[in-house]
């Protein structure tokens, strides 16, 4: 291909994704293809002659498109985003066209120096503390790394060397092996898997700590994690918090951890992958309240900074920790100026390294700071028109509290029910939303991913959703329906307690035999947000039926529920009761299906 010829392909090239991510919208998100489909399209051997352009990039519609999953769509709310954009496009063009591999300054100076500027600007963005800045005058200073993960491994094994060689400076007995394989590294069960990964590749003992009830690391937590691993003649070393974990963005308490972390000399890496790019919003940064603390921190612009993968931002305090940890000084890679600059190749797992600053660059400038600072806030506030959406409706529960672009939510009643939902979804292949779990609990993630999200793609994601929902609790009421009478079954749960007491007085329910129920406590409601399932059958499946919400007598020796609606009623299943007690009480519910009608 000569370079007339490169023109003409290049220019077909970008006109073919500039009218794919133009036309987004009108493309499933998920593809319909089985494994090996590519198989049967492709042949088994590369050809013998050059194929025409025309030829190959015809090629990319016909067998490629079908099997690609659309992280750009609208209609893409899975995982988390991966950010792209016009700038960091034609900063990725020019990258590869450069094609410098900028392993130490002499190899390539503007590919270093562009970057220590431009992790500086970043730095600034976020009001990261002084000390990780190049220009600060110390020795801290960012580098981009290919993922957080590589963030994460990096900082784990700039600790582990840095522990081994101050315990060997103390005692020079000491086998480094040996101290190797005490080491002990801990993160909350709520951390990216890469974490986990890291403590694999490190080759130390990584231990996932349990989370509070609102998913995160805890000081107490860490702090008896520490003392009894050392009662054990372990050495605790390294300890990653999360800020935006990957299931439900939960915070860990840097505030809690950090001072913990330096009262014991452990080094703190703090992973914001995610959630990272909010804090350029002065708003957000309460977020990382406590960062002062921490030894080292990431964050992906290549997740919502518009910036495409791969760069990863990494800052660190003391960059002569991660020199000590990987130099690897050959003849051939030294140079007049060393010392001058940083030599990135001490600062990561490879050696060669792309110019990825390049397309940070681009997107900074042609954005400008308040630019992306409206970027990050629409995409909050599609967030929050989506949990409006979803709290409007008394079918659905938002589960954790909503943070900056993520929402997760359930059906109320069994798993199984949001199960199902999720099934569907997924099969219709209009939109893309993963599950997870929260309190043992299944439950469906939304992400707002897309650079073009706009309200439209919200209300279409809604209706998606609030449609497939009428499905699945329709077929479940037919389910229960059709179910044999009842016969002595019952369950055992356990329910919350809310301070919410259900209005006006109801009618006793006619064709409702009671049923005595053993409580310790008398009965005075029913919380809305408790998994108790009263469902209206097919034809009065309205949007006024007030699903879970039903009243107790007061009768201790006996409960009777009602419905506060003149509609025929079957009560399927009746999972829990909130007592009038100031703590969790467990109550036996006997199973039936009755019908019973309020007048």
């Amino acid at each position: 291909m000569d370079v007339s010829e490169f023109r003409q392909f290049a220019r077909a090239a970008v006109d073919y994704v500039a009218d794919y991510l133009e036309n987004i919208r009108d493309r499933p998100v998920l593809p319909s293809v089985e494994p090996g489909y590519l198989q049967e399209l492709i042949p088994r051997e590369a050809p013998q002659k050059p194929e025409k352009w025309q030829d190959i990039l015809a090629d990319i519609e016909r067998v490629i498109m079908p099997g690609i999953t659309h992280w750009q769509s609208p209609h893409f709310h899975a995982y988390f985003p991966a950010a792209n954009s016009y700038p960091a496009i034609v900063g990725e063009i020019l990258n590869t066209g450069i094609a410098c591999l900028g392993f130490n300054w002499a190899a390539s100076p503007a590919c270093t120096e562009l970057e220590v500027i431009v992790m500086d600007w970043l730095a600034k963005m976020l009001g990261l503390p002084k000390e990780f800045l190049a220009c600060s005058g110390g020795s801290g200073g960012g580098v981009i790394q290919g993922s957080a993960s590589e963030s994460t491994l990096v900082a784990l094994l700039a600790a582990r060397e840095c522990r081994v060689r101050k315990l060997r400076e103390e005692h020079s007995d000491w086998d480094a092996g040996v101290i190797k394989a005490k080491l002990v590294a801990y993160s909350s069960d709520q951390s990216n898997s890469s974490v986990e990964k890291a403590g694999v590749l490190g080759s130390v003992t990584l231990r996932l700590l349990p989370s509070d009830d609102k998913c995160r690391l805890r000081g107490a937590t860490l702090q008896e994690a520490i003392r009894s691993d050392r009662e054990k003649g372990l050495i605790p070393f390294y300890v990653v918090a999360t800020l935006g974990t990957t299931g439900t963005c939960a915070f860990d308490c840097l505030d809690e951890l950090g001072p913990i972390c330096n009262m014991e000399g452990l080094w703190m890496h703090v992973d914001a992958a995610y959630a990272g790019s909010a804090f350029i919003c002065p708003e957000n940064r309460h977020f990382m309240n406590g960062l002062q603390f921490a030894d080292s921190f990431c964050f992906n612009p290549h997740k919502w900074l518009l910036v495409n993968f791969e760069c990863s931002a990494m800052w660190v305090k003391n960059s002569s920790h991660l020199v000590e940890a990987f130099d690897v000084d050959r003849i051939y890679l030294r140079h007049k100026n060393q010392g001058l600059a940083p030599d990135y190749r001490h600062w990561q797992i490879p050696l060669a390294r792309r110019f990825r600053s390049l397309k940070l660059w681009m997107v900074l400038r042609s954005y400008g700071v308040q630019g992306l600072q409206d970027y990050i806030r629409h995409q909050i506030t599609l967030a929050r028109e989506f949990e409006d959406l979803v709290r409007g409706d008394h079918r659905f529960r938002v589960v954790t509290e909503g943070v900056l672009g993520l929402v997760c939510f359930r059906l109320k009643g069994p798993d199984q029910l949001t199960k199902r939902l999720h099934e569907r979804l997924m099969a219709r292949k209009k939109i893309y939303v993963i599950a997870a779990t929260f309190q043992d609990k299944y439950i469906i993630r939304f992400v707002v991913c897309s650079r073009v999200t706009e309200s439209r793609d919200i209300a279409f994601a809604w209706e998606e959703i609030r449609t497939e929902a009428n499905h699945v609790l329709s077929d479940s009421i037919d389910h229960e329906a059709r179910m044999p009478p009842y016969k002595k079954q019952h369950a055992t749960v356990k329910a919350p307690v809310s301070n919410n007491i259900i209005g006006p007085k109801m009618n006793r329910a006619h064709d409702f035999e009671s049923e005595n129920v053993p409580v310790t406590k008398k009965s005075r409601f029913v919380h809305e947000d408790m998994d108790l399932r009263i469902e209206v059958s097919k034809e009065t499946l309205l949007p006024s039926y007030s699903n879970g919400m039903a009243l107790i007598s007061t009768n201790s020796n006996e409960v009777k529920m009602g419905h506060d609606s003149s509609s025929a009623v079957t009560l399927i299943q009746a999972e829990a009761l909130v007592l009038d007690n100031s703590s969790i009480k467990e109550v036996q519910i006997k199973r039936r299906v009755g019908q019973f009608l309020m007048s």
